[in-house]
Parts: structure tokens; sequence; C-alpha cells
């Protein structure tokens, strides 16, 4: 009686209501008339020099990852398409804000599209934001209003559960960032607790607008919801005022804190100040997943962004590094990495150990095979540590905020990469995992630039032993074991079971890992 009571009871709090028609939206595309703009003189020389080609900046950097995005808001002139699985309310999301606004107090059409997942008692706040003349704001896959958000991933299981998980920032369609960043403290080092280690790029060029194009199919899609359709309400004039002079007050209480001065001094604000941002040029690719994946049958393929890599991997001769956050091959995906291995390419596999991710149920999915990739001769590197703590002394020094590079100490990783035979790079919000595969959208950009390729693959040659564990199969008492091997304070360590973990927090992945539930994850 207990369950059917219980499911009665779910489905009486988040089932008992519909989504509203998702009607009369105004129609928009991306501005094709920009090159008049600032944006588009400052690239004009260096696109005239490469013909047909799109320019590239890595962005491995929080600081610099940041300041990239709050210049291209400073920057554009004509409009600014903004796209993000998170956005929160924190210090670098009410920063970046800030720049929304006053980029639309200038007269620039900004449209912001959001995944739902992170938004949780933030309408009134959205509704704000979109009550500017300048900003359009919508919903993607949003939950049903009034109703419990917990239970409706048991009531639109398949619905909600799967999300859009797309990050994009673009200016006047002349430079955009794309990457694995979501907008948030953790991304861009400005909590010193908890740091992701990831990566972006800015991109010009005839890439652009590709990225576009994919904003606009998503902007457009059914699943689009403008939040004023969602709340059925707008706010007034009086409020939004009183919301921006509290965020103009938290902003310029900011000025001489050490995040914002650190953001003043780091490397990509040096080269913009110098004009000595560099770019690599070449061919380059947007491939994404159409939004109508999320509302299509699971293992649709002609509705996913991995048959779009398949020419490249299949054009991959001697090497495919990568770097994933979250990392489960699956029985298919072994077939595939053994495929690789027959004909002789190298794989190397750069994703978090149990002690740095940031999602322990994701491990409970790949630790099940790791002994078969070692097995096919895969080079399998875990990141070593669990993020840092940091004193509020600490925190009072600019110079903590500096560089954290992707994979580093004290970081848990985040970044989506893959090198091809070090002359294609692939760079986006895709994990190798069955939930980004199948599950949630993404997005990515593939370019062949050969010396940023060979700069990426590069890192992986030179993996420092102190901030990534290697892994290796040895036979012990008459049985195969994984042993993880590294440096600590520069002397070389071994370990049997996962590094810095808990009992008990290895037994509850064990546990979890015999569950069927590979594919939510």
């Amino acid at each position: 009686m207990k369950q059917p009571l219980l499911l009665a009871l779910l489905l009486l709090l988040s089932g008992c209501a519909s989504l509203p028609e998702n009607v009369n939206r105004s129609v928009s595309l991306a501005l094709q008339d920009t090159d008049d703009t600032a944006i588009a003189h400052y690239l004009a020389a260096e696109l005239a020099s490469h013909p047909g080609q799109s320019g590239f900046h890595l962005l491995d950097d929080g600081l610099d990852a940041f300041v990239a995005r709050a210049a291209l808001a400073q920057a554009a002139e004509r409009s600014l398409d903004v796209q993000y699985y998170l956005y929160h309310a924190d210090l670098t999301g009410r920063l970046l804000s800030s720049e929304l606004i006053a980029a639309a107090d200038r007269g620039v059409r900004v449209r912001i599209l959001l995944d739902d997942m992170g938004l949780s008692g933030q309408d009134n706040n959205l509704l704000l934001v979109d009550s500017h003349p300048n900003i359009e704001l919508r919903i993607f896959n949003p939950f049903t209003r009034n109703r419990w958000r917990a239970g409706q991933f048991i009531t639109r299981m398949g619905e909600v559960s799967r999300r859009m998980h797309n990050k994009s920032f673009t200016a006047d369609n002349q430079l955009t960032i794309v990457g694995g960043r979501n907008i948030g403290n953790e991304y861009f080092n400005a909590d010193l607790t908890l740091v992701f280690g990831d990566l972006d790029v800015l991109a010009a060029g005839p890439v652009v607008k590709e990225i576009s194009k994919a904003f606009d199919a998503y902007w457009a899609g059914s699943l689009a919801y403008p939040i004023t359709t969602l709340t059925g309400g707008q706010a007034s004039r009086k409020q939004y005022a009183a919301r921006v002079a509290e965020l103009h007050a938290y902003v310029d209480a900011q000025k001489d804190s050490a995040y914002l001065k650190a953001l003043e001094n780091s490397v990509f604000r040096q080269k913009l100040k110098n004009d000595a941002l560099h770019f690599d040029w070449g061919k380059a690719v947007a491939l994404y997943d159409s939004p109508e994946k999320l509302s299509g049958a699971v293992g649709d393929t002609s509705l996913q962004l991995i048959p779009q890599l398949q020419p490249f991997i299949d054009a991959t001769k001697n090497e495919f590094s990568i770097l994933s956050a979250y990392f489960i091959p699956g029985k298919e995906g072994l077939e595939f990495f053994r495929g690789l291995r027959e004909r002789g390419v190298r794989v190397r596999i750069v994703t978090n150990s149990l002690a740095s991710t940031d999602v322990t149920i994701v491990h409970s999915g790949y630790k099940k095979y790791r002994k078969d990739l070692l097995r096919m001769g895969v080079e399998l590197y875990e990141v070593s540590r669990p993020p840092a703590t940091v004193s509020e002394e600490e925190k009072s020094d600019e110079k903590k905020y500096e560089k954290s590079k992707t994979g580093s100490s004290g970081a848990s990783l985040h970044a989506k990469a893959f090198v091809f035979d070090r002359k294609t790079l692939f760079i986006g919000s895709l994990n190798l995992d069955p939930r980004s595969i199948e599950q949630n959208t993404e997005i990515g950009i593939v370019f062949k630039a050969p010396s940023l390729a060979e700069e990426v693959a590069k890192a992986f040659d030179n993996m420092d032993k102190e901030r990534v564990f290697s892994l290796h199969l040895e036979t012990m008492d008459g049985s195969e074991q994984i042993v993880w091997k590294g440096l600590e304070d520069g002397q070389p360590v071994r370990y049997t079971t996962d590094p810095h973990t808990s009992f008990w927090r290895r037994l509850w992945v064990n546990i979890m890992s015999w569950l069927p539930i590979e594919s939510e994850l």
C-alpha cells in the first residue's frame, strides 16, 4: 500500500499541471550586418590574411576565461547571444550580468538562453532581467512552475532528465567563446575552495557564423520558453530599477576586492591592453546536437553530435588524446577503443579520480571499464587530488587567484577536449559518457590548427606527476589489480586503491556500480 500511496502523492505534487502553450514568441536571428562594428574592424586585417579560415585563442585559465567574456560584453555594439547550462547568481554571475545589462543600456540586443536545471527559485530575477527592452530571456526545457521539481524527475522522467548542456557566448556575430565552462565562481577561479580545471576557446572567422546558426536553432526551438510565458507575469519598471541598483551597489563593493584585482592583472587583460592577443588560424567546423534531441527518441543518431565527429576519428592514424571530466565508455565505447588500438592508434585519456570528481556517482560507471581499457593498451590518467581548502587570510591575497591550469593540483577536472594526430582539436561541452552522447545536447568546435593541437598534445606529453596519476595493471596474489603511480612532495608514490579516498566512499561507489543506471550517468 505504501508504494502506490507515495506515487499518488508525487503525481499530486508534481504532475497535476502542464506547461503553458509556447506560442506567440518573437522571431529573431543572429545579426549578419555587423562588419562595421569595432570587433569586426579589430579582426579585419587578420581575417584578410587568412581567407576561409577561423582564428582560435585557448582560454585554459579561469581568470582569462572570465575576462574574455567581460571584454566581449564591453566591446559588443550590436548583439550578444548567451547560451548556458548553468548560470549562478554568485560573484562572477553578478559581475557578468552587470556587463550584459550595461551592454543592453548601450543599445546592444541581448538574447539569453538558459537551461532550467539550475534556476530553481530564480524566476523573479529572470523576469527582472528580461524586462529590459533590449534583453530577451528564454528557458530551455523548463520544469513545470509551482510544482515540486524533484518529483518531476519521476513524473516527467525522460523529459526533464534530459538537459541543454551547451555553452556559448557570442558578440556581434564576430567573436565567440565555446567550451566547458558554465557561469559560476568555480569555473573562473573565484572560489578557491572549489576550482574547476576547464578549457574554452575564443574563436573568430567563419566558424562564428556556425555557432550563431546553432544558437538560432535552439532559440527558435519548441523547448525554448520565454520567461514571461512560463511565469505569466512581467516585472515593473520600479522593481527593475530597484534590483539593478542593488546589482550596481554589489559590483561597486567588489572594486577593491582581491578577485577583481586578479582579473585586472590577468594574462588575457594584459594582452588586450598591449594589443598582443594571438590567434592560431585554420579550417574549422561547429558541431552540435539538434535541439530536438531532447524531445526525440534516445539513440536517434540523426539528432546527435557524435556521428559528426566520426570522420575526424576515422581519419586518425597515430594518436587520439582525450580530456573528459566525466568518462563512461560503455560496452560500445570499449569496442570503439579496441578498434583504435587494433589499427595501431595510441589512445590517452585523462579524467577525474574518485578523489577529484565533483559527481561521485559518475565514477561508479567509469570504474567498471578501467581494467578492460588498460588491458587493450589504452593509457589512463586521473587527476590526483581533491579540491583544496583555502583560509580566509589566503582569500584576501589576489596572487592566490592566479593561474590554475586544467588538471592542476587542487582542481576538479571539468574540461572536454580531443586531439586527433596532434593536428586537429575539438573543444566543447561534450563528455564521453551516456548522458552527453544520448541524453543531453552539446556543442563544440573542431579546428585544424596543427600548432594549437600540438600545444595541447604536449600538455598530455608533459603531464605533471604531482597533478595526475597514471594507472597500471599489475598481478598481485594471482589477480590483476590497478595501481596508481605519481609523485607527492617530489617523491614517487604508489597506491593500490583509489588515492585519497575513504573506505566508505569506495564502498558506496562499488554498490552504485552494481545498479542498472549507467544510461542516466
